[in-house]
Parts: C-alpha cells; sequence; structure tokens
C-alpha cells in the first residue's frame, strides 16, 4: 500500500510541475499533505513530520540565503569586472582565445548560482565580439550553458547540489568537499570544450584582424553590456577595494573547504564583512539587500517547501517502501556500482524531469535503495548532479529559454549543437568522480 502510495504521490508530483499545473513549491507542500491524509495519517503526525523536515532543511535554507547574498555584494562591487576587461582586451580577433575567454568570464559570473544572471552577462559581453568576427553564436551558448552546469551544479549554494543536500538531509561541507576535483575537472572539460569549439571557428574564419578602432568600439559595446546585463550602477562599484574583496573572498572559499566552520556560518560572516566594508552606508546596504532579496527568497521558499516534501515522504515511510522495491528488481551484481548507475541515468532522467522533481521525488528512493547495498546517501547525492551538463538542455530550464531568447535561435538549433558537448562533459565529470572517490 505504502509504495504504491508513495509512487503515485511522486508521479502526481511530477506531472503536476512538468505541466505548470502547479508551481514547485505549491506541489512540494499540497501534494504530500493530501497524500498523507489519503493513506490515513494525522493532522498531528503530519504537523511532527513536517517540523522534522523544516529542521533538517533549515541550514541549507541560511547556507542558500547568505552565499547568494555575499556573491551578489561582491558582483555589485565589481569584484569581477577587471577579469572581464582584461579578457576582451587580450582575445582580439582570434576564435580560440574568444571561446576559452568566454568559459572563464562565464564560469566566474556562475559562481553566484543563478544561470539567469550568467548568461544576461556573458551573453551580453561576449555576443558583439562573436557578431563582429562571424563566429558561430552557438558556440557561445554551449560555454555558457556547460558553465553555469558546473558551477551551479556542484557548488551547495547553487540549485541542484541544493536540492540534493535538503533532499537528503546532508552536510553541505561533506557533499562539496570531495566533489571539488570533479568540479575542477568540469572546468577543465569546459575549457577544453572551448577550445575546442574555438579551433574550429578558427579553422573557418582565420584569425580576424580588427583594425584598432573597431577594436575599441567592440569592446566599448561589450563593457556597456556587461554594465546593463548586470544592473549595476556605476555609483555601487568599489574598484578600489578589489584587493580587500579579492582577499575575503578567498579567504571564504578556504575556511569552507577547510570544514573550520558550517557553510552557513561562513557565508553569513563573508556577507556581513562585505556588506560593512564596501557600503558604509546602512541605507545603502539595505539597498544592496533589496536588489539580491528576490532571488535569495524564492530559493530559500523553495528550500523549506521541501523540507514538508521530504519530512512526509520519509515520516509516512513511503520511501522506504519504493526502495524495497527498487532493491528488489536491482540485480546485487549492479550494488556495488550503484552511484555509477545513478550518475549515468540522472542524465535522462533530469533532461526529461525538471530538478525539482528529480531531486524532491526521485532522489530519496534512489538514496534509500543504495543504502540496501551500504551506499551512503553522500555518494549518491554527489552523483545526482553529474548529469547536469544534459539537464541544461532541457526545456524545462527557464533561464535556457534566456539563453535561446538572447542569441534569437530557436530551441531545437542550439540542443542540436550542444548535445555532444555536454554528454562529453558529463562523462567526463563521472568519470574523475569514480577516480577520485567521489562516488
Amino acid at each position: 500500500m505504502l509504495t504504491f502510495l508513495g509512487s503515485s504521490m511522486v508521479i502526481v508530483f511530477t506531472y503536476l510541475i512538468m505541466s505548470r499545473r502547479l508551481s514547485p513549491v505549491a506541489a512540494l507542500v499540497i501534494v504530500p499533505i493530501i497524500f498523507a491524509l489519503f493513506g490515513g495519517f494525522g493532522i498531528a503526525e503530519l504537523g511532527d513530520m513536517m517540523a522534522d523536515g523544516i529542521k533538517t532543511v533549515a541550514s541549507s535554507a541560511a547556507l542558500l540565503l547568505f552565499a547568494i547574498l555575499f556573491f551578489g555584494i561582491m558582483i555589485d562591487a565589481g569584484l569581477f569586472d577587471p577579469l572581464i576587461k582584461k579578457i576582451l582586451n587580450i582575445v582580439k580577433g582570434d576564435p580560440v582565445k574568444i571561446a576559452i575567454g568566454t568559459a572563464i568570464i562565464a564560469m566566474t559570473v556562475a559562481l553566484d548560482g543563478d544561470g539567469t544572471t550568467t548568461h544576461m552577462i556573458t551573453i551580453s559581453a561576449m555576443l558583439p565580439l562573436y557578431m563582429r568576427i562571424g563566429m558561430n553564436p552557438l558556440g557561445l551558448a554551449t560555454i555558457s550553458l556547460l558553465s553555469v552546469s558546473i558551477m551551479s551544479g556542484m557548488t551547495p549554494w547553487g540549485g541542484p547540489a541544493t536540492r540534493a543536500i535538503v533532499s537528503l538531509g546532508l552536510d553541505a561541507n561533506e557533499f562539496f568537499v570531495p566533489i571539488l576535483p570533479t568540479m575542477l575537472a568540469g572546468m577543465a572539460s569546459i575549457l577544453f570544450i572551448a577550445f575546442l569549439i574555438g579551433k574550429k571557428e578558427r579553422a573557418r574564419l582565420g584569425v580576424i584582424d580588427l583594425d584598432i578602432a573597431a577594436k575599441k568600439n567592440s569592446f566599448a559595446f561589450a563593457e556597456a553590456a556587461v554594465t546593463a546585463a548586470a544592473t549595476v550602477q556605476d555609483n555601487i562599484k568599489r574598484p578600489k577595494l578589489i584587493w580587500l574583496n579579492l582577499l575575503l573572498t578567498v579567504a571564504v572559499m578556504v575556511v569552507l573547504i577547510a570544514g573550520i566552520l558550517p557553510a552557513a556560518v561562513i557565508f553569513l560572516i563573508g556577507f556581513v564583512i562585505a556588506a560593512m566594508v564596501n557600503y558604509p552606508n546602512i541605507q545603502k546596504q539595505s539597498e544592496r539587500i533589496a536588489a539580491h532579496a528576490g532571488n535569495a527568497i524564492t530559493v530559500v521558499i523553495l528550500v523549506f517547501a521541501a523540507g514538508i516534501f521530504a519530512g512526509i515522504f520519509s515520516g509516512t515511510k513511503m520511501v522506504d517502501a519504493i526502495a524495497n522495491s527498487m532493491v528488489s528488481i536491482i540485480p546485487e551484481s549492479l550494488g556495488g556500482f550503484f552511484p555509477t548507475v545513478v550518475a549515468l541515468t540522472s542524465m535522462p532522467l533530469t533532461f526529461v524531469l525538471s530538478n525539482d522533481a528529480y531531486y524532491f521525488g526521485v532522489l530519496p528512493i534512489l538514496a534509500e535503495a543504495g543504502a540496501a547495498y551500504g551506499v551512503d546517501p553522500l555518494e549518491v547525492a554527489r552523483a545526482s548532479v553529474l548529469g547536469q551538463p544534459v539537464h541544461f538542455l532541457s526545456p524545462l530550464v527557464a533561464s535556457t529559454f534566456l539563453l535561446v531568447g538572447m542569441l534569437k535561435t530557436d530551441f531545437g538549433t542550439m540542443q542540436r549543437y550542444a548535445f555532444k558537448w555536454a554528454i562529453l562533459c558529463s562523462l567526463a565529470i563521472i568519470i574523475v568522480a569514480f577516480l577520485t572517490g567521489a562516488i
């Protein structure tokens, strides 16, 4: 009975999200409550389950909130502006340098975990240059998309990893540190893919010798587009504090990796220091917080709603029943390689399912099934994010629609161009994750 009830709940939940009948937040709260009541569980029981679920995700919600605010402050203050301008001046008319420069910019901007912001800044900065020398803008789109999939997909404040951590009630540090080599391999694979794309374009176009005036116009246009895309006004830039901001960012990342403090506390302290140093005026601080509050609050609400879903799913033992059923049909020979199986299947599953449906509906079942083979849920969680390069080609990803719209192309054309590169990137990080013991 519980197996049927839990399976039906996941199916209904997935359908409602994919068909856009309900928002992810509404589906995460309403669907499990209805199914639990139908299964005979009382209101008081459900209250305890939901409270337990919210407690489980509270630290992840705090991490997300302060990480988004911290990186938002750093982008506002212009920490990454010199890097972007330097790259624009170095790449000149060489397609290989332009493609690699695109990757560096995209991966840097994607640190805030927001695909929309990454595409807006990267495309606005580089598209004029691509059009100027005749490079295929689909290469630009592919590099930007893959950068988001790695930087947002694996960091604990990015969407997919956060969902995995929240869904299974894991510690962000324990998830992130072992997967760092895999993340670095993903970054290396993006640079390699950018090199291949650029080399192909160089063979087609050669190195374009732009005259000085044209270069100045192109770079000025690109730099202006960066500012416009980031919707950051000059009066909030802090160029004189760039080295202090860089030092603070490096310190935050070092402490995070070392595991000296909980991740949420690290980003809270980092955000407070960043806000005080860059914007001593209280009104300015309030304005910067308000500028990023929409994105932060939306994600935090989603996390708490996911806590209710996970609390009921676990408290009613539905996930245990479904996992036991799955274990009975999975060959024992695959038990030792279960995380690898999860990693490989995450490519097609996250392509046809939204991240909410996969991480809140399917992943808990996979983790419970893996536990029967003695597999740590942390490994299952890490494996689940390795298919994200393919997921970002899905029509279920809103930021990809923005990407397609900015290039004025159609979704199918972009998918056909980027598909082989997304598969290559996913397979590369799966192999590295396996070799380094992350899965």
